[in-house]
C-alpha cells in the first residue's frame, strides 16, 4: 500500500504549487486505497478538506448515467440501436435527421451531432428532465448525425430521461436505487440540500468562491453527481470486475460492463481525453489499456482513471477550482507510473523546429451552442478569437478570448487562453459534405458563411 504520509506530502506540494484551494484523492492498488485531502473546502470558512469531503464530480456523472442505461439494455427494455423517437415519441432537434434517427449508442458515444452546451434551467420540480428536453425542440445540430464526433452534455441529459420514462421515476431516484444504494455510497447524491448533510466543498475561479454551487437540477444526468474521491473508487472498482459491486451482488451484466470499455468511435484530436470513446467511459492507450473520465463544473474539476490488469489501478481526483489541470498531470503522472507502469503523455508543448501552417482555408467564423471562434490570419499568424456565452462565458470569467494558433501537426494547432497554464488543441478537418469545422474543448464548431467579425 502507497505511504499516506508521503502521499498527503506530494498531494500537499503539487496543491500548493498550482493554487488548487482543496483536493481529496484515493489512489487504489489492486485491493489496497489509500486516501488523503488538503487544502479547504471554502476559502471564506477555511473549513478543511477531509477524505470524507463531498465534491462535485462534474461530467464523470456520464458514466453513472451510461451505467444506468446499460442496466436498462440488460433487461432487454432498451435497444443502443433503436431510434430513441422510440421510447421518447415526443421528442425532438431542430435537426430532422437527428430526431427521427438518433440512437442510444449515438448518445453513448457523443455522435449524436446535438448541440452540446445547453445549460436551460427548468426549475427544481421532479419534472426538471422532462421539461428540458422539451426545451431541445429548437437546439440546432452541431454536425450531421454519426458523420463526427462532438461531446454532448446535452445528449446524456436525453439518455436520463429515457432512464426516467423507462423506470418510471426522476433520475435522481432511479440513480439512488440502481447505483448508489447497491454500492453503499449513502454520502453521494445529486441535489444541493443532500451535500449540505456532510462537508462540501464550494467552487472557486482562482481564489474567488463562486457565487453559484451547481448547475441547474435538469443538467444532473450529464453533471450533477456529488461524491467523496472514495466513491468514485467503488465505482471503478465495479467496473473493474465487470460489473459485480462490493458486497458480491451483481449490479451491471459483465457483458454490458465489458462494452462500455469497447472503442465506439476515434477522437479526432487523441491529446486532451483520450483517443476514443466507448459507451461512457473515455478510453486511452498508454502502453496499457486506461480508461476513465474528467469532468468540470462551476469551480471545482474532477479526475478518475482506471488501468486494468492483473493488479489494477485507481486514481481519483475531487478539487474546487476551476483549473486543476497542471496537478492532475504531476500527480497522475507519478502514481500511474509508479504502480501502473504507465507513462502519460507529456503536457502538449509547441514543436521546437517551426512546421507548416497547414491550410489557409482554416480562416473564417465557427458557431456552436454558447460560443463561437474566428480565425484570422495577421500578417501570416493565425490569431483565435473565442465569444463564449451564457455558462460558458461565467465559467471562463470573459466573453472574449484571444490567443494565437501555433501549428502543431497537420491541420492541427495549440493555443493558450490568457491567464491560464498549458496548451489547448485545435483542429480543422472538413467532412464529405464539404463542411469545414473546428474542433475545440472536445467540441465540434460548424463554419458560419461570410469573412470571421
Amino acid at each position: 500500500m502507497m505511504d499516506a504520509a508521503a502521499l498527503h506530502k506530494r498531494l500537499t506540494v503539487l496543491t500548493d504549487r498550482h493554487h488548487v484551494v482543496g483536493a481529496s484523492l484515493a489512489l487504489a492498488v489492486g485491493e489496497d486505497t489509500t486516501l488523503t485531502a488538503t487544502g479547504v473546502l471554502n476559502l471564506r470558512t477555511g473549513a478543511p478538506v477531509t477524505s470524507d469531503s463531498v465534491f462535485q464530480i462534474g461530467s464523470i456523472t456520464k458514466v453513472w448515467t451510461a451505467t444506468l442505461a446499460m442496466q436498462l439494455v440488460d433487461e432487454g427494455r432498451l435497444d443502443l440501436d433503436a431510434p430513441v423517437s422510440t421510447y421518447l415519441p415526443d421528442f425532438r432537434v431542430r435537426d430532422e435527421q437527428i430526431t427521427t434517427g438518433v440512437t442510444t449508442r449515438h448518445l453513448l458515444n457523443h455522435t449524436s451531432g446535438i448541440a452540446g452546451d445547453f445549460f436551460a434551467d427548468t426549475g427544481r420540480g421532479d419534472d426538471a428532465v422532462a421539461r428540458y428536453v422539451t426545451q431541445m425542440a429548437d437546439l440546432p445540430a452541431s454536425h450531421p448525425l454519426g458523420e463526427t464526433q462532438s461531446y454532448s452534455n446535452s445528449g446524456f441529459v436525453v439518455l436520463g430521461r429515457l432512464v426516467e420514462v423507462l423506470r418510471g421515476d426522476t433520475w435522481d431516484a432511479v440513480l439512488r436505487e440502481r447505483l448508489l444504494d447497491p454500492l453503499g455510497l449513502s454520502r453521494a447524491g445529486t441535489l444541493p440540500e443532500q451535500a449540505l448533510l456532510w462537508g462540501s466543498a464550494v467552487g472557486h475561479f482562482g481564489a474567488e468562491v463562486t457565487d453559484q454551487w451547481g448547475l441547474p437540477r435538469a443538467i444532473g444526468p450529464a453533471g450533477l453527481i456529488h461524491a467523496r474521491a472514495t466513491d468514485l473508487i467503488t465505482f471503478a472498482r465495479m467496473h473493474l470486475a465487470d460489473g459485480v459491486g462490493p458486497s458480491g451482488a451483481r449490479v451491471l451484466s459483465a457483458e454490458a460492463a465489458r462494452a462500455m470499455r469497447e472503442p465506439q468511435a476515434s477522437l479526432l484530436e487523441p491529446w486532451t481525453t483520450g483517443s476514443h470513446v466507448g459507451l461512457g467511459w473515455m478510453l486511452n492507450d498508454w502502453g496499457r489499456p486506461v480508461f476513465g473520465h474528467d469532468g468540470q463544473t462551476l469551480g471545482q474539476t474532477a479526475y478518475l482513471c482506471v488501468v486494468p490488469g492483473a493488479v489494477p489501478v485507481a486514481v481519483a481526483l475531487l478539487t474546487n477550482g476551476n483549473d486543476s489541470h497542471q496537478l492532475y498531470e504531476d500527480l497522475f503522472g507519478e502514481l500511474l507510473a509508479e504502480h501502473a507502469g504507465v507513462t502519460m503523455p507529456a503536457p502538449l508543448q509547441p514543436p521546437t523546429q517551426p512546421i507548416p501552417q497547414g491550410s489557409a482555408d482554416i480562416v473564417g467564423t465557427y458557431d456552436r451552442a454558447l460560443m463561437s471562434f474566428d480565425v484570422h490570419d495577421r500578417g501570416g499568424e493565425l490569431v483565435l478569437i473565442a465569444r463564449p456565452s451564457g455558462v460558458l462565458a461565467t465559467s471562463l470569467g470573459t466573453d472574449r478570448l484571444e490567443a494565437p494558433l501555433v501549428p502543431f501537426a497537420p491541420e492541427s494547432y495549440l493555443t493558450r487562453v490568457p491567464g491560464r497554464p498549458g496548451w489547448l488543441p485545435v483542429v480543422y478537418y472538413r467532412l464529405a459534405d464539404g463542411t469545414d469545422y473546428l474542433r475545440v474543448g472536445d467540441q465540434a464548431a460548424r463554419r458560419a458563411a461570410g469573412p470571421p467579425s
